[in-house]
């Protein structure tokens, strides 16, 4: 479950540094303004990076504006994690998290806008994203181009919304 983390695995033996990371508009989607970059936990740096533009965007834009944002970010994020990852010549990079980014915003937007339910968004998505139950662990291992890096995160998203909602009904 865990081999993705491993420092054997090669995708962690090959860094993105920033001169890469902003050299291209799609590595700069991609490693989502370089967040990315952060050690340790990339991931988890992408998602926080992704919730915090969540708040600052939040002010001004509707629900609806939301979710075509959150299906614009999931189509630019599969274009801009492979050209990155075909640049890279590894797929799926830890420092890719364009796909934690849209997967953060999908979770919050079920979520009412409080401090609270953020951070149990944030808790809820990190855990699912890093465990990764099927399918989005098949989804992982089998789907090596951007689709596949967005795919997995989506689920994870679905798998935090469904905890979140369950939550809402019986605590709220």
């Amino acid at each position: 479950m865990f081999e993705k983390y491993s420092a054997d695995n090669p995708v962690n033996k090959k860094r993105m540094t920033v001169a890469f990371a902003f050299g291209r508009v799609s590595h700069v989607i991609a490693s989502f303004f370089g967040s990315g970059l952060l050690r340790p936990g990339p991931g988890t740096w992408g998602t926080l990076a992704g919730w915090v533009v969540w708040v600052l965007l939040t002010p001004w834009i509707t629900p609806l504006m939301g979710w075509s944002l959150v299906a614009l970010t999931f189509v630019i994020g599969a274009w801009a994690s492979q050209q990155t990852s075909d640049d890279l010549g590894v797929p799926d990079h830890g420092s890719v998290v364009i796909d934690e980014v849209f997967a953060i915003w999908a979770v919050l937007l079920t979520v009412p806008a409080t401090l609270e339910w953020q951070i149990a968004s944030f808790v809820a998505f990190r855990v699912f994203d890093i465990v990764k139950l099927p399918p989005a662990s098949w989804c992982d291992r089998h789907l090596k181009n951007g689709w596949g890096i967005m795919i997995d995160d989506a689920l994870a998203a679905l798998y935090a919304v469904a905890v979140l909602a369950l939550a809402q009904h019986y605590l709220v």
